[in-house]
């Protein structure tokens, strides 16, 4: 299976170099020196072996063996890096997931002390403060949960399924908005 691993932004330098958005929490292991990875455009599709990485501000560098100059490393600007992954690879901490893994979960919540199906897991955003789950509700569309413990508390990849804490307006926040505009509030004039 093919895995997005990196998008190039730009070059950096005279002698190919390439700044890359990180799509992996795996980084070392992605980009070894050694490592290939797929390059695929709509112009461009290629293996390319990994000659070198190194940390940049907040960004990584990374050298290709067949890409040496600026020009060459221009032309794989905004292309996306993917590598080949065995599908049932998994993190090595029992607590991380890759993206690919989430995507297409069936999403329950807990009530009445058994699980009530109620969407599915349509995509995993990275967000600068947090990992998000974008979870598509029957009635609702899309709704935004941010892939913490507290609101994410089970995650069961050989059943299927992940579970969401049923806290008010978090799953229908639509419902939410009607019922605090429905709640009576106090007479600020008393």
């Amino acid at each position: 299976m093919r895995v997005v691993v990196g998008r190039v932004t730009r070059s950096h330098g005279l002698r190919g170099e390439v700044g890359v958005e990180v799509r992996t929490d795996e980084p070392w292991l992605r980009f070894a020196p050694g490592a290939t990875m797929q390059v695929e455009s709509a112009a461009d599709t290629r293996t390319l072996t990994i000659a070198g990485i190194r940390e940049h501000g907040k960004r990584m560098l990374v050298q290709f063996e067949q890409i040496r100059d600026r020009g060459s490393a221009e032309s794989l600007h905004g292309v996306d890096l993917s590598v080949e992954v065995d599908e049932r690879e998994r993190p090595e901490d029992p607590e991380e997931y890759y993206d690919r893994q989430l995507i297409g979960l069936r999403v329950h919540t807990e009530g009445g002390g058994r699980d009530q199906p109620i969407g599915t897991v349509a995509d995993v955003l990275h967000l600068p403060t947090q990992d998000t789950l974008s979870i598509t509700v029957p009635g609702s569309g899309e709704v935004l949960v941010p892939f913490v413990t507290a609101l994410v508390p089970r995650v069961r990849l050989d059943d299927g399924y992940l579970v969401v804490a049923d806290v008010p307006g978090l799953l229908d926040p639509h419902r939410a908005s009607a019922a605090e505009a429905e709640t009576p509030r106090p007479d600020s004039a008393g």
